[in-house]
């Protein structure tokens, strides 16, 4: 009887085992992936900042959505050097858990080196990630937003192991009914960036919020 009965625990915890080792592998291979709570920081320029868009930029927008809040650190007119600077004081100072990246717009319309642009958005990638974040990088055009950084962001993403939400403009720059200007989008623009970024943002969320629940 203790014969099967050892056979039993031992079937038990094998099975328990390899539920977890399955679990594991099924796992997408993101840094610091599942976040380890809900705090989200959404870190860019004016499109993050919601101009042109009646004082609300994808970040409300998504928040709305996903019933959840995000600190919208968008400061227009940024590039990757200035935000460089003050990564620490608007994004690692709030301990988040997932931080949005949308930046690289405003090097390219200033024709910065993009050698140089996506050297301090590695830099800003890597810090986030050391403060223990899940980064989420938002891809944008480039060259007079004309030509696409498309390749160099889906580089960078994939080297550092970020999420990534290609062109974040794509079917809405130049297009009169979603854009307040040449450049930024207006409220209807907003939206459809939203379109893009919720879903992603809820599978994200979908492996941290019922472990947030049992606390």
């Amino acid at each position: 009887m203790m014969r099967y009965l050892l056979r039993g625990f031992v079937g038990f915890v094998l099975a328990f085992i390899l539920l977890q080792m399955f679990a594991y592998l099924q796992q997408p291979d993101y840094a610091n992936y599942p976040p380890r709570g809900t705090v989200i920081v959404a870190f860019g320029d004016s499109l993050t900042e919601g101009v042109g868009g009646n004082g609300k930029g994808y970040p409300e927008i998504v928040a709305e959505r996903i019933g959840l809040p995000i600190i919208n650190a968008g400061i227009s007119g940024d590039t990757t050097e200035s935000a460089l600077s003050r990564l620490e004081r608007d994004v690692l100072s709030r301990n988040p858990d997932i931080v949005l990246v949308a930046l690289g717009g405003n090097d390219a319309l200033q024709k910065k080196s993009k050698e140089q642009t996506f050297a301090n958005l590695r830099t800003i990638i890597d810090r986030i990630q050391k403060n223990g974040s899940v980064t989420i990088l938002i891809g944008i055009r480039g060259r007079a937003l004309s030509d696409p950084y498309n390749e160099h962001f889906e580089k960078l993403a994939k080297d550092t192991r970020s999420i990534y939400i290609p062109d974040m403009l794509d079917g809405i720059f130049g297009d009169g009914r979603y854009m307040s200007d040449a450049v930024h989008p207006n409220a209807r623009g907003y939206e459809k960036i939203a379109d893009r970024i919720t879903p992603v943002l809820q599978s994200v969320l979908s492996d941290v919020i019922p472990k947030e629940a049992t606390r």
